[in-house]
């Protein structure tokens, strides 16, 4: 379906629907206490079978009633979980499923949608849903470009959206306590900060092959530029991995992005930099896959390197050190800092314990959660630029404000990328 098609479609089909969403019978446009949320999930892979996990367990609160994937097993397998767990929760309804995610925006009982594609399509599919009047739950990182990003905020904020970026490392005990201690002074004045993820983004070079018959790959690929399958890309179901799409150019932005997007958001949220970022850029000599610089106004450089701990991020501070990991928090010298009780009232940053119940308590209140896409687009743009100081290769200026290279022209084409065929998630 052509965009155009389905836009006029939605708009003139939807005084046909005889359901009335949840979004209209709330209070002030939001949700009633005591009305489920019907979550539609787009992309049924790993991910999204483990969202659809995390979602269920709010259990007098969501019910999945609809889900789209190019892959017709996986969608399969993802239905069948889906009932499982509504029928548990004694709603034993039939769930709507379908290839062309457009198909499930057209529908009017759908509150939210929540977007577990390849990086490639968040843009498309957000903006699609924030179009048709859903909230969004995307999936980290939420961009694939810095352009993509500033259009989703545009886009969430033009249709009045709630709008959650899966940085679900927010609503964690151990990176809201460094947050916390780093934004509270407690280990002095912070000028360096040392985050461990993976590399940056490289060419795809695997070999074609024959895509099975239960994906429609040339709707994997979507607005990429079109290349053949490879399983490396989007493997069988029966494997249950995590894809490495996600390291290639065209379809992720390398480790950089993948755990950037979780330990670069971790910086970015401890110094409060959730409206803005890094204002240089300085790439390690060639061929080194870690070394990045990046230098915000207030000094404060943030580092891309490896450490021993593996993904994490320290802090060092004039007064102390903290490092944080999904497994551990450990300050130095003050020990007791990590599991140090701070008072609500002495806290400095939006406070949450469950990625998944603040969406859904922003959805009920129409307020930005913890991970608003405001944010969400602000890491991802860490992540992206970072991708570009690496390929060029050379110190980058970044004016935050603007989003654009400083007297830069071949660095700010980097900024977006042309769409194949028919998408354009610019015409909203």
């Amino acid at each position: 379906m052509k965009r155009r098609s389905f836009i006029k479609t939605t708009a003139t089909s939807a005084a046909a629907f005889t359901i009335i969403p949840a979004t209209v019978l709330g209070k002030n446009g939001g949700i009633a206490a005591n009305d489920r949320i019907n979550l539609a999930f787009i992309g049924t892979g790993k991910q999204g079978r483990i969202l659809q996990n995390f979602f269920k367990d709010r259990t007098d609160e969501t019910v999945t009633i609809a889900a789209s994937d190019v892959d017709s097993q996986k969608l399969d397998k993802f239905i069948g979980i889906a009932k499982g767990a509504n029928k548990k929760r004694g709603t034993d309804i039939e769930i709507f499923a379908t290839k062309h995610y457009r198909e499930i925006l057209e529908r009017s009982d759908i509150d939210a949608v929540v977007v577990a594609t390849p990086d490639h399509w968040h843009a498309q599919v957000a903006i699609d849903a924030c179009k048709a009047g859903k909230d969004v739950y995307c999936e980290k990182p939420m961009a694939y470009t810095v352009a993509e990003g500033r259009a989703m905020v545009n886009a969430t904020r033009k249709y009045d959206r709630v709008f959650q970026t899966g940085n679900m490392q927010r609503s964690s005990y151990n990176f809201r306590q460094a947050c916390e201690l780093v934004a509270g002074g407690y280990i002095g004045e912070v000028k360096t900060i040392n985050a461990c993820v993976g590399g940056p983004v490289v060419a795809c070079d695997l070999p074609s092959m024959e895509a099975p018959a239960n994906l429609d790959w040339n709707l994997w690929v979507g607005p990429s530029p079109y290349r053949e399958f490879n399983p490396v890309l989007s493997p069988p179901v029966e494997e249950d991995i995590y894809p490495n799409w996600r390291l290639y150019r065209d379809f992720g932005g390398g480790m950089i992005t993948d755990w950037g997007a979780h330990m670069f958001d971790i910086g970015q949220w401890a110094l409060q930099m959730d409206h803005s970022g890094p204002s240089v850029y300085i790439p390690p000599k060639h061929g080194q896959t870690h070394g990045l610089k990046m230098v915000y106004d207030n000094g404060v450089v943030m580092n891309h390197v490896d450490l021993p701990m593996g993904n994490g991020v320290e802090f060092i501070g004039t007064e102390g050190r903290i490092e944080v990991t999904r497994g551990f928090i450990k300050t130095y010298p003050n020990e007791k800092l990590a599991q140090l009780e701070i008072k609500p009232e002495d806290r400095k940053l939006y406070y949450s314990d469950n990625h998944y119940q603040d969406f859904l308590d922003a959805m009920r209140n129409r307020t930005r959660p913890i991970s608003d896409v405001e944010t969400g687009h602000r890491t991802s743009s860490v992540c992206n630029i970072a991708n570009i100081a690496y390929t060029l290769e050379r110190p980058l200026q970044w004016d935050p404000k603007d989003e654009k290279f400083i007297g830069d022209q071949p660095a700010n084409l980097m900024l977006s990328r042309p769409y194949r065929g028919k998408w354009d998630y610019t015409d909203f």
